[in-house]
This record gives structure tokens, sequence and C-alpha cells, in this order.
């Protein structure tokens, strides 16, 4: 016989439920005390038992208390006040969590709920009746310092990410104060995008350079070998045509966040002109 306490009926019933989704093979008596909360009587105490119990725990952790450990670990380690940066930084730390392909071999070859698991299920075989805030509380230790670190990795995402739009926001206020030389511009997406006038001519990379040239792009941080983004905050177009077929490759997606509604994206069959140069 071996017995499992939570003080959380909600958690107690989630246990249950991912633990018959584990295994049928089981028998379970559920009491409740005003001392000891929630027990459950399991009806033996083998190894494959520990398992099961273990991944059952492990549901319940990731998703009653995985969020507030985080927040707190937010706050109290890395020293963070601001309520919306918390909850971004929260928000790419669960993300990364929760991805089961994300690459976690920068800190360690354990995915966060295989640690887990491990740790609650030493904890099982140690003794013949555990209590699941208890061990919560005082014995994941091993996983939080670990959190720490995750949390550490999901911040430098979250600072790359306002210097993107701190840069994204720089380029909009540099184009809004500028002259455009063109009307329209068609852009074929590409490992590189190629770019066409109005009138169907092609602006040949020696061409672009010249434009680029005229104009002080170090100001806003581009190379002048770059040559998808910064020929086109040189031209700074009126409108913008992209034809291909993903609007979500990256760096299309740039062009549509810094030129806004002058973006129009099309499929490659509705490009006008002939392809051949």
């Amino acid at each position: 016989m071996f017995e499992v306490y939570f003080q959380s009926t909600k958690e107690v019933t989630y246990f249950c439920e991912s633990l018959f989704q584990i295994t049928n093979e089981i028998n379970v008596h559920w009491e409740t005390s005003k001392d000891w909360g929630n027990r459950l009587q399991l009806n033996n105490s083998s190894k494959q038992l520990a398992i099961s119990i273990s991944k059952a725990m492990v549901e319940v952790f990731m998703n009653f208390h995985l969020t507030e450990v985080v927040r707190k670990l937010i706050k109290d380690k890395y020293y963070y006040t601001d309520q919306e940066e918390i909850n971004r930084i929260l928000n790419l730390t669960e993300e990364m969590l929760l991805e089961e392909h994300h690459d976690f071999n920068i800190l360690d070859k354990e995915y966060p709920k295989d640690m887990l698991q491990t740790l609650f299920y030493t904890n099982i075989r140690q003794t013949p009746s555990i209590h699941f805030d208890s061990i919560i509380q005082f014995r994941l230790s091993a996983f939080r310092d670990k959190l720490i670190q995750w949390i550490g990795l999901a911040i430098d995402d979250f600072k790359r990410e306002e210097d993107h739009q701190a840069f994204i926001h720089m380029l909009r206020e540099y184009i809004s104060n500028k002259q455009a030389s063109h009307d329209l511009i068609h852009v074929l997406q590409g490992d590189s995008f190629t770019f066409y006038k109005t009138d169907g001519s092609h602006l040949t990379e020696k061409k672009l350079k010249q434009l680029m040239h005229k104009e002080p792009l170090y100001i806003v941080g581009l190379d002048g070998n770059e040559m998808n983004l910064a020929p086109l905050i040189a031209i700074a177009p009126n409108t913008i045509k992209i034809y291909g077929d993903d609007p979500s490759e990256p760096k299309t997606q740039t062009i549509i966040n810094v030129f806004q509604e002058k973006v129009k994206f099309l499929p490659v069959s509705d490009f006008p002109f002939s392809l051949q140069r």
C-alpha cells in the first residue's frame, strides 16, 4: 500500500485524472481529512507505480505551480518589478519549458519534465507515504536552481526582442521623416530579395548600392552590404508589394513591421513582370 497526500482538491482531482491516463492497472482509495487534506491510498508500491505517480505529479506541478514559481524567481532572483516585463519573461520561460523540441543542451541534457519526474520518483521510492505539497516546498531545490538558469535564457530572448523592437521603432521614425524616391517598389522573395521598379526594370545590386550610398544608413545601424532591408529604407517607397509563398518569412516580417500599412503581400502568380532577366 502506498499513500499520497494533497492539500488542494483541484490538484488531487487533476492528479487522479493524469494517473488514470498513464495507467489503468491501479486501484485508488480517496479520503478527505481536516488535518491531512486529501489522502490517496494506492494498491501497491511497485517501481512501475512509482514511475506513473511521478509522471502524474509532474503534470500537477506544471499546471498548478510552475507559473507562480517562475514569477517569484523572476522577481526574487532577477529583481524585475514591472508587471508587463515580468509577464513577458514568464510567457517566454513557459514557452521554452513546454517546448518538447527545445535544445536544452546549452544547460543540461535533461528536459524540464524529465528532471522533475526524476526528483519526484526519487522521493517516492524513499518512503511509503509522501506529501505532494511538502515535496514541492522542500525537495525541488535542484529544479529551482536549474529553473533560474532557464529563466536567464528567457530574459536574454526578452532583451533581444526589446532591442529588435527599438530598432524597428527607430526605422519607422527614420522613414516617416524621409521623402520617398519611388512611389512603388515590387519585391520578390528569395534567399535575397529582388527589387523591381514600376516599369518592370530590375534594380541591380549596383544601382541599389548607389541609392544606399546617398543615405546615412549608419545612423539607424544598417550595414551598407545588407541587401534586403537597407535598400527599402534608402528608397522609402510609398508602397511595397512583396510576392512570395511565405508571409511569415523573417525578412518579409521585418519589412512588414517597419513599413506596416505600406506593404502588400501577394502570391508569386500576381507578379506583373517577366521573371527572366
